[in-house]
């Protein structure tokens, strides 16, 4: 695809809801963020696209949640890719962006040209934890890897671990502006019903894959058939409606939803941010035995780590984590 840049929408997550269906959703474009989120690592195309994908889920579900710190998404396979993460930092004052990071870890002698991205995950798991900051106890929410990607395993996530039907319309890829190099862009809608203070489940495990529970066994009635319909129009949405430069996600909503009573609130902005710092760096080493600190020391006697999120090299004295180092690796 062809198109411009430097979208007014453009890395931006806009609320919205339903009112003649009490439903409440999100619309986001990422497109700088992902290339700051891209350009610290050298993946390849598949990666990059379930990292795209992550990181567009990570900021739809983070704006849903009134976060003091952080909402932290992983997604943990037995294949070719054995970590997927991304965080979300909420907004420290109004009006400022929130920040996302990502990364992924793989083996790259497992990748397969021709597969699907999605299916380099193999088994594995879900995750979805809340972390608000210093004093609080993390909430943590786990569900299996489903369906055929990303979203719809944060689909199930929802529907299982917090009886709230949800449902997203995603799209990512590559474009390129005439005269431009190529980079990614990813844009997505997610709606979801309104919590209810007892929501109806139904007996004897839900009907999707494994027992999982789905929309159908959390929501009857007129509440399923409101349910229903937005999905119906959800669905007629188009690719370049999410991703394209023409229309902006007010006027998607009115194109969609015009007969559902639309509501927005005020766009949240994102941007690439990454929290590390050589305090934390040096804390996190502390789950750290000394015989794996030393396999961390170089022969000149320094102990170096890397952000995995942003690509920071760190480098510590030994005698200011707690141990003397080897003179060589040969001495450990």
């Amino acid at each position: 695809m062809t198109i411009g840049s430097q979208i007014a929408w453009d890395d931006t997550v806009l609320p919205f809801q339903l009112d003649a269906a009490d439903i409440r959703g999100r619309i986001a474009r990422l497109d700088g963020v992902l290339d700051q989120v891209l350009k610290q690592h050298a993946y390849p195309p598949q990666i990059e696209a379930l990292v795209c994908e992550a990181a567009l889920l990570t900021a739809l579900i983070g704006q849903t949640i009134k976060l003091r710190w952080r909402l932290s998404l992983q997604i943990r396979g037995t294949g070719a890719v054995k970590m997927v993460a991304t965080d979300y930092y909420g907004p420290t004052e109004d009006g400022q962006p929130a920040r996302i990071r990502a990364y992924a870890h793989f083996e790259p002698e497992q990748l397969q040209a021709a597969e699907k991205p999605y299916d380099l995950l193999g088994q594995g798991y879900f995750v979805i934890v809340i972390d608000q900051g210093q004093g609080m106890t993390p909430y943590q929410g786990i569900t299996p890897l489903s369906g055929n990607s990303l979203a719809d395993c944060a689909q199930t996530y929802f529907a299982q671990s917090e009886q709230l039907p949800t449902r997203f319309a995603l799209t990512y890829g590559r474009s390129q502006a005439p005269g431009g190099q190529p980079h990614w862009r990813a844009g997505g809608v997610m709606i979801q019903h309104m919590p209810k203070a007892s929501p109806f489940v139904a007996e004897g495990g839900g009907s999707g894959e494994g027992g999982l529970l789905e929309s159908a066994d959390i929501l009857q009635g007129e509440e399923n058939e409101n349910w229903n319909r937005i999905n119906f129009l959800l669905e007629t949405v188009e690719e370049m409606e999410l991703i394209g430069p023409s229309v902006a996600p007010t006027d998607l909503l009115v194109r969609l939803f015009h007969e559902e009573q639309p509501r927005v609130y005020d766009a949240q902005p994102v941007r690439f941010g990454c929290s590390c710092s050589a305090e934390k760096v040096r804390s996190s080493m502390s789950i750290y035995s000394q015989k794996d600190l030393r396999h961390m020391t170089t022969p000149e006697g320094i102990v170096t780590a890397d952000c995995q999120f942003c690509g920071a090299h760190y480098e510590f004295d030994p005698l200011t984590l707690g141990f003397d180092a080897p003179k060589s690796h040969d001495e450990a």
